[in-house]
């Protein structure tokens, strides 16, 4: 059975109440997980800068591979042009 998905803001909603203070087991209880899935996020976030910054680098990293297939269309429509017969004057 598939447990719940939890999105990068409560995860890190959860990890700033573990920080603040609560105790590990009153919050695993609250949000129903596993101590074993809050230790695995708050080894994967170490810090919600850390959550962050990834949520950043993976909006680059989206950007990016769309300027890059922009490119390749680009490249492969000159290709395409520069191969064709062309009637040229002489």
């Amino acid at each position: 059975m598939k447990g719940k998905r939890f999105t990068e803001e409560q995860i890190g909603t959860v990890l700033k109440e573990g920080q603040a203070g609560l105790g590990v087991g009153e919050l695993c209880r609250k949000y129903g997980i596993s101590e074993a899935t809050y230790y695995h996020w708050k080894a994967k976030y170490a810090t919600v800068s850390d959550l962050r910054k990834l949520k950043a680098l993976e909006e680059e990293n989206r950007r990016l591979k769309g300027v890059v297939a922009d490119q390749a269309l680009d490249i492969q429509t000159l290709k395409h042009l520069l191969s064709k017969n062309w009637d040229r004057p002489q």
